[in-house]
């Protein structure tokens, strides 16, 4: 299969007739289809429209499309004029991504449509997708393009990915995937036999296999664990309102759901969250490994969130670029890394010493990776945002101390010191950091407190020629001048548990200051202004998103059961954790709410299945198991 250069008025016509659109989404809260090749984006466009114009339409409508090759912007926006919708294609090119090997969310309508655009081959985007899908749209197929090896593994990921009853069109179909389609279970919906209806060169079929297929647990069924409760009772309880938190009860809003976010503080965005201002970018990785997979679209993801909450909301901090700092590479070296990666430009750039000197409009001395959509912003002002999106479908609740947790006959509950009841739902997310642990017991999650320090200082005291237009990080970091302020540093000291503001970590952060800037810095360390908070980080530098494991029911499998793969993993009904974001909150939050409000609701996971067992809390476990498996203990 091939990805398709567009869509013929025809074409699009078999996608919306042959899978009886809108028809088949009226009544339901979501509708989920998939094609095979996105060219110039007409078909989404055509149904998106379509979404708009029906008054009985689904609640939320998200399209799934898998291309290795899409369009760059300026042949998206050459093609704009003969979309079915022009206001739509105009929204569909400010919104296009820089085109990066991964699944990337495109987000309209306030989070109502969604367009997950995965960046690679046919075989390996199907494999990574965690979907469950209500129609396919097979585009391109070549006879003789695919082997048949490769025809029955698509054939078989389609069946996977299908919803019960869910609707195939492809056009240009060749005997070898007709049969492969069947044995994957598609059928004519006409006939209810086993060949599926064909005619002028367009295929229609249903997914109704002859049997009930026995499915790898997937994340999706792994996360509720059987216990998706029903429409009119998708109520959670989030305890915690830093960045974590009000970014779970946003995304979760966009799912139709409503949270009550419980916070301890009197207002939100006091501990981890409570920084004047912070980074956020992307990373790059020889090995471009799941940590550098992982960051590419968190960071991709924080960006759009950003901007909404500088545009609309208010909030200071900018999405123009950021600076990191190069010291060991020279330029040839990380070019050549970025041509075999095929990075493109507009995630990351590698300037030499001149060239991040002008983006930054101060000198420098190290040549750097510029991402063009990283940047800068405060915290708390972010979290606020991400509440304000959220709406009605959030409470926040300030002054609320959870003591602890108890799992009941129909959920869980939320206990105060004196074991008063607070709240009871069916659904709970564990978004406080490392106070999570403490709720959870032994979890088996290996997370550590790290304590970091910030120096703040008026501009005018540090005395460097210039402040830098855009923040600079590699060895610590400096932010532009805010409100008059120079906001640098910051010191890392796992297992210290001292709140006080220090002035030899105010000194440290001067030292890397310097270094950073290649200026010598006379300051006196004890005029300095700082706050100290912890971050919490796990052994492989990832966060923790996910449905928690559950120890007891681990101990009590069977010799027979798999639990060296997160997915094997038994979990606890309706119980989420999203915590260890260590210094990355920022980058993080984002991506991280709106994958666990797909876990939590069964929406398609905006995050390939081998990220998410990245960031899986039963990875930690799947490890344990694995290596007592290697050294003869299981």
């Amino acid at each position: 299969m091939n990805s398709s250069p567009g869509a013929a008025p025809e074409t699009i016509n078999a996608f919306l007739h042959g899978c009886d659109l809108p028809q088949r989404w009226r009544g339901r809260e979501r509708f989920v289809a998939l094609e095979t090749g996105f060219g110039t984006g007409h078909n989404f466009l055509a149904t998106w429209h379509a979404w708009r114009a029906d008054p009985r339409r689904c609640s939320s409508l998200v399209f799934i499309a898998i291309d290795p090759r899409p369009l760059p912007c300026p042949e998206l926006s050459a093609a704009r004029h003969a979309a079915p919708s022009g206001a739509l294609a105009d929204a569909l090119f400010n919104a296009w991504p820089a085109l990066t090997p991964n699944l990337h969310r495109l987000s309209f309508d306030a989070g109502r449509v969604q367009l997950l655009l995965m960046v690679a081959g046919l075989q390996h985007g199907l494999a990574e997708l965690v979907a469950h899908v209500d129609a396919f749209f097979l585009t391109g197929i070549e006879p003789g393009a695919d082997s048949a090896a490769s025809v029955g593994q698509v054939c078989k990921a389609l069946g996977r990915l299908a919803a019960p009853g869910a609707s195939l069109v492809a056009t240009n179909s060749t005997p070898a995937w007709l049969a492969k389609l069947v044995t994957a279970g598609f059928v004519m919906p006409s006939s209810g036999g086993d060949a599926l209806g064909s005619a002028a060169g367009i295929t229609r079929a249903s997914f109704a296999p002859r049997f009930t297929p026995r499915r790898a647990p997937t994340h999706l069924a792994t996360s509720m664990s059987g216990s998706q409760p029903p429409s009119n009772g998708r109520r959670v309880l989030i305890v915690g309102a830093g960045l974590a938190g009000c970014a779970t009860a946003w995304a979760l809003a966009e799912q139709g759901w409503h949270s009550h976010v419980l916070e301890r503080c009197g207002a939100i965005a006091q501990e981890g969250s409570g920084n004047l201002a912070g980074l956020f970018h992307g990373i790059v990785n020889a090995q471009d490994g799941r940590h550098a997979r992982f960051n590419r679209a968190a960071a991709l993801e924080a960006r759009a969130a950003v901007q909404v909450a500088v545009d609309h909301h208010g909030v200071d901090g900018a999405a123009r670029g950021l600076l990191r700092l190069e010291s060991k590479l020279a330029m040839a070296a990380m070019q050549a890394m970025l041509a075999r990666l095929g990075l493109p430009p507009g995630y990351v750039q590698a300037v030499d010493a001149s060239g991040a000197s002008g983006l930054a409009g101060m000198a420098l001395s190290l040549p750097a990776w510029f991402y063009p959509g990283g940047g800068w912003v405060h915290p708390g002002g972010l979290a606020r945002a991400f509440l304000e999106r959220a709406g009605a479908q959030s409470t926040l609740r300030t002054g609320i101390e959870v003591h602890a947790l108890n799992r009941s006959a129909t959920g869980w509950r939320l206990l105060d010191a004196h074991g008063g009841l607070i709240d009871e739902a069916g659904v709970v997310v564990l978004a406080n950091a490392g106070d999570a642990l403490r709720l959870l017991g032994d979890g088996g999650l290996p997370v550590e407190r790290v304590r970091g320090q910030i120096s703040v200082t008026p501009t005018s005291a540090l005395g460097l020629p210039q402040m830098p237009r855009l923040p600079i990080t590699g060895s610590g970091y400096l932010l532009p001048t805010l409100n008059g302020q120079a906001v640098f540093g910051a010191t890392a000291q796992p297992g210290d548990p001292d709140p006080s503001v220090r002035l030899t970590d105010h000194a440290a952060n001067v030292a890397r200051l310097e270094r950073l800037t290649g200026v010598r810095i006379a300051l006196n360390v004890d005029r300095l202004a700082g706050r100290t908070a912890w971050r919490w980080v796990t052994p492989d530098r990832l966060p923790v998103i996910g449905a928690v494991p559950d120890v007891q029911g681990m101990a009590a499998a069977t010799l027979a059961s798999r639990l060296d793969q997160p997915r094997f993993i038994p979990r606890l009904p309706g119980l989420f954790v999203f915590s260890a974001l260590g210094s990355r909150g920022i980058t993080w939050s984002a991506l991280g709410a709106q994958t666990l409000a797909a876990l939590i609701s069964g929406a398609p996971v905006p995050l390939e299945a081998s990220l998410l067992d990245a960031i899986d809390p039963a990875r930690f476990a799947a490890r344990r198991t694995r290596h007592a498996q290697r050294s003869g203990g299981g």
